[in-house]
């Protein structure tokens, strides 16, 4: 085991997840008398707030991704490994992974959320799902050679399946994706496909309950709806999918949709490693943690970020699965460990700095507490803030110019086939 981990006289935290909560926490202990030893399947870490640009041509996959060892460059008490975990042995104290066994004196869970299929097999095996930055380039080579079939279908049926795109979710991400094909169908199609009748495109936002944006403003839900119905998005609310064969959306009390391209945002569940006691778990697959962030019926594993479930009055269910819920926990939970008092009984206070969305070109919707606008300030808000959330000067400078030139040429430069995806087969091909 030495191998895998150099030997420290200080007590060992192991961290998995190296997300917006992993990171923080890494960071906050620097110089602490703790060794950090971080674990990611990857080598770098996702700004997953963009990751629907990355799937839509607007962004390489490069400018929202950042080397893990980069961010860490300089803190002697971290050391980085990339391994899957794939077993907690809690009895022992030991991680079970692709690199060997790991042991620790103090874990920490950080290991984030992935799409919820709600147990629809049909739907996990035929719909895109966007959690991954694999899997946002899966989406945008699906719906480029869409593009490129659909120009030779030998029948209308098979075109119009080719060229009918559905979002399922209403929320942040899926109101995103939906604006982002929408400005692709106005404005980039008609210059890369003058032979495509762009009436035949068709996107849906279908969403089940009653409104769009559902933890935000009803001026904003509101406005949200507007905006892309402006841009040609059919938004359809009260509709509950009930199956997808990949051909066709199946929809409750309402006409199916064909279409060859359905992504799914519709819900998330947190990951969750084996060997977690089930009374441990709670709703969308959550680890039921206390105040301090410290995992129910555990006393040295800790979970933070969307994989937790922090349940308080405030939030019955939870925290919102959103960055700023995982940073601030993050921190919460380093500064416990600084100042030595894990077993404090200071519940950990959320400061909600609000919520907003990009619906496309000029239109956003941003609720800031009791500050709520929308529209071209909305927008330049949104981009101010992502931009300086970006990890690194580099990314932050390469999402500006692609932005500033989408933006004056009306264009999204990264319409690249790479790797050309089999559905059927999930392989990809790189030849």
């Amino acid at each position: 085991m030495n191998t895998i981990i150099p030997h420290s006289k200080h007590p060992r935290i192991v961290v998995i997840g190296g997300g917006f909560g992993g990171i923080e926490f890494c960071k906050k202990l620097k110089n602490k008398n703790y060794q950090i030893v971080l674990i990611d399947k990857h080598n770098y870490h996702t700004f997953q707030p963009l990751l629907y640009q990355v799937a839509t041509g607007g962004l390489e996959a490069e400018s929202i991704a950042f080397p893990l060892r980069k961010i860490f460059k300089g803190q002697d008490n971290l050391i980085f490994r990339v391994a899957k975990v794939n077993k907690v042995d809690t009895q022992n104290n030991l991680l079970h992974t692709t690199i060997g066994e790991i042991a620790y004196d103090y874990l920490v869970i950080a290991t984030g959320s992935t799409s919820n299929f709600f147990g629809q097999e049909n739907i996990e095996r035929n719909s895109m799902p966007m959690k991954s930055i694999p899997e946002a380039l899966n989406l945008r080579s699906i719906i480029l050679q869409n593009l490129e079939s659909a120009l030779i279908a030998p029948t209308i049926e098979e075109k119009n399946e080719l060229l009918n795109f559905v979002v399922v979710g209403g929320g942040p991400t899926g109101v995103e994706t939906a604006g982002a094909l929408g400005e692709l169908k106005k404005h980039v199609l008609p210059n890369d496909y003058p032979e495509l009748d762009l009436n035949s495109v068709n996107i849906f936002l279908v969403e089940g309950s009653d409104k769009l944006l559902s933890t935000m403003s009803a001026n904003s839900s509101k406005k949200s709806k507007e905006f892309l119905e402006e841009m040609g998005v059919n938004v359809m609310l009260n509709t509950r999918v009930e199956n997808y064969d990949g051909k066709t959306l199946f929809l409750i009390d309402q006409q199916p949709i064909h279409s060859a391209t359905v992504i799914w945002s519709a819900g998330v569940k947190g990951v969750i490693l084996d060997g977690f006691s089930s009374d441990s778990i709670t709703r969308g697959n959550r680890l039921i943690v206390d105040g301090t962030s410290k995992v129910k019926g555990y006393s040295n594993v800790y979970a933070i970020g969307d994989v937790a479930a922090m349940i308080l009055d405030d939030y019955p269910n939870g925290h919102p699965g959103v960055a700023q819920v995982a940073i601030q926990q993050g921190k919460n939970l380093a500064k416990l460990f600084a100042t030595h008092t894990l077993n404090s009984s200071t519940i950990f206070k959320y400061n909600d700095k609000g919520s907003m969305a990009t619906v496309g070109r000029n239109r956003a919707v941003v609720d800031l507490n009791k500050i709520r606008f929308q529209g071209i300030f909305a927008w330049f808000t949104w981009m101010f803030v992502h931009l300086m959330t970006l990890a690194g000067f580099r990314n932050k400078l390469v999402v500006f110019v692609n932005w500033v030139w989408s933006y004056i040429s009306y264009d999204r430069g990264t319409r690249l086939i790479i790797r050309s995806y089999d559905k059927k087969t999930r392989n990809v091909n790189t030849h």
